[in-house]
Parts: C-alpha cells; sequence; structure tokens
C-alpha cells in the first residue's frame, strides 16, 4: 500500500471514530509522578512550623518539640557562668577564654574553677620573707645550704696548725649536726656535695628521712691517730669531719658499730661510704683500719694518685 493509501486509511478510520493503536512501552516521554509514589523513607519529613502569631513560650515548646531529626542533632554543651576570681585580676578559664576579672567555667561537679593558687595572705609572705633573711644571716661559705656562722682564723698550738678562713658549721641542707664543726670552705662544700648525692639517697625515705648527722670529730690540732711521731692529721687544717651515724625523722639512729654489719641499715652505709669516694680526698671506713671501726673519715687533702677510699 502506497503513502497516500496509507492516509487515506487513517483518516477513514478517524471519521468512523475507531481508537487509535496505545503507544508502545518504549516510549520516551517521561511517565508522570504521583505525589505519593516512592518509598516512604525517602520522603522528606514535614516539619510543624509554630504558629508566629502564638506567644513566645508556645513558638518555643513547638520548637523543642521531639522528631526524628531533633534525636540526631548534637545537645548543646553545659551552661557556664561567671565566676569571678578572688583577686579579681583577669585568668585564662578552663575554656581558655579571658573575660576580665571573671572567668566561664562549667557547671560540672568536682572540677576546679580556676587552675591558679589563690593568692597567699600577708603573713604567709612575711613568714617567708622572714626565713630568706634567717638564712641569709646564717648562710657560710656564700651558701644557704650551709648554715652557721664565720670563725676567721684558727690557730693552734703547734704553728703549723690552723685554718685561714674558719666556718663554724651547723647544718647542711637543712640536716643539723651534732655539734658545730670548725671546717674550711672547700670542705663545708664537699661536705653539702656528699649530703646530696651520697648521704639522702643512701637513706631514701626510711624513718622520714635524715634528721642529724653525729659528727665525732672535726678541726683538732693532733697527728694522724694521735699517734706519737705521724704526721699531722688533716683534721689540723680544717680540711678533715668523722661522722659516726645519722639519726632519722623518726628518731632511731643508724650507726657505723651497731650496724656496719649487714641488713639493710648495713646496707645503707656501705652506699654512703661508696659515694663519698671521688667527692673527698680520702675516705676511710670501718674495713680501713681499728682506728676508724666507729666512724667515716672524710678529708679534701688530694693524693697524687687520685682519691684514697678503703
Amino acid at each position: 500500500m502506497t503513502g497516500a493509501a496509507r492516509m487515506l486509511a487513517l483518516l477513514a478510520a478517524l471519521a468512523a471514530g475507531a481508537p487509535l493503536a496505545a503507544a508502545p512501552e518504549s516510549s520516551l516521554r517521561p511517565l508522570a509522578r504521583e505525589a505519593s509514589s516512592g518509598p516512604p523513607g525517602l520522603r522528606p519529613l514535614a516539619r510543624a512550623m509554630p504558629d508566629r502569631s502564638a506567644p513566645s513560650e508556645t513558638r518555643t515548646a513547638a520548637m523543642a518539640s521531639p522528631g526524628r531529626d531533633a534525636e540526631a542533632r548534637p545537645r548543646p554543651a553545659p551552661a557556664a557562668r561567671a565566676v569571678p576570681h578572688p583577686d579579681g585580676r583577669p585568668v585564662i578559664a578552663a575554656r581558655g577564654t579571658v573575660l576580665g576579672a571573671a572567668i566561664l567555667a562549667p557547671e560540672v561537679p568536682g572540677v576546679a574553677r580556676s587552675l591558679r593558687p589563690l593568692i597567699r595572705g600577708p603573713d604567709v609572705v612575711e613568714r617567708v620573707i622572714a626565713r630568706r633573711r634567717a638564712l641569709d644571716r646564717g648562710a657560710v661559705c656564700g651558701d644557704r645550704d650551709l648554715q652557721g656562722e664565720p670563725a676567721g682564723r684558727v690557730t693552734g698550738h703547734i704553728s703549723a696548725c690552723g685554718i685561714r678562713q674558719a666556718v663554724r658549721l651547723r647544718s647542711v641542707m637543712g640536716i643539723g649536726l651534732t655539734q658545730p664543726a670548725l671546717l674550711d670552705c672547700e670542705t663545708a662544700q664537699a661536705l653539702k656535695k656528699w649530703v646530696r648525692q651520697g648521704l639522702k639517697p643512701a637513706v631514701g625515705s626510711r624513718g622520714g628521712g635524715v634528721d642529724r648527722i653525729r659528727v665525732a670529730a672535726h678541726y683538732s690540732c693532733r697527728t694522724r691517730n694521735n699517734q706519737r711521731g705521724a704526721p699531722l692529721s688533716e683534721h689540723s687544717f680544717g680540711r678533715a669531719i668523722d661522722i659516726s651515724g645519722v639519726r632519722l625523722r623518726d628518731g632511731r639512729w643508724i650507726t657505723l658499730l651497731d650496724h656496719w654489719g649487714g641488713g639493710a641499715e648495713g646496707r645503707a652505709l656501705r652506699q654512703m661510704h661508696a659515694s663519698a669516694c671521688g667527692i673527698f680526698g680520702t675516705v676511710l671506713g670501718p674495713a680501713a683500719d681499728r682506728w676508724h671501726r666507729d666512724h667515716f673519715h672524710f678529708d679534701t687533702a688530694r693524693h697524687r694518685g687520685g682519691a684514697y677510699c678503703r
């Protein structure tokens, strides 16, 4: 059938009221979407908007009503309030905010409102100043850790004995001596070094720590071990000190005569002895000879071969 014949047949059908054939499924025309189509989970939820003509309390309640999206929103941080600092000066708050004389601190129980300590009262400051002045007055050899008084020049009954610039030492680093010790400053400084590096670590916290040092001998114009014909001892020049024990803060004593043999106290005494070697030029203890079985002998003599420790 020619094209003209097909056209005439089509027009005749239209005139007779015959229905046209439906469009094929492969039509490229987009299908109309109904408003209710699609899975329910993908449809946006309609949010109830508060009536703006209602009072503010009603609008606030409507906006705060729980919904599906309200659970996903992060909750606001705890409210912060201004807490004035006692001294009235600006401080850094827990949130890192400076607000003049006030800070922002969250209302969380048990959290410190300020990391700065409170200003000390005038009585505390006065006591600290008085303590420092007392230390300055009692310092010898230019060191606050060495407390005592200057003794000047000390002479002995033998012309070779004596100390040019002596000090009468009463305490070292807050640890008292059972008797004031006449020494030169070099020996006093060596004793401080031994207290810090040897005595305190050896005792540790046992009995509350060291409270006092028992001094058996210091300056004395005599020969070594008081033996006739022997050379003059380093005690004759203020360069030696003998120590026979230490007292703890709880009142107990650790002595060489009683505790050198063994146990925890004996190990502490041996540690004290070993730590003195090098700080002092001569270190003698109970193992050296019969004259030192009850005390340590420390002196600042310098030997050609280095420190002599026994």
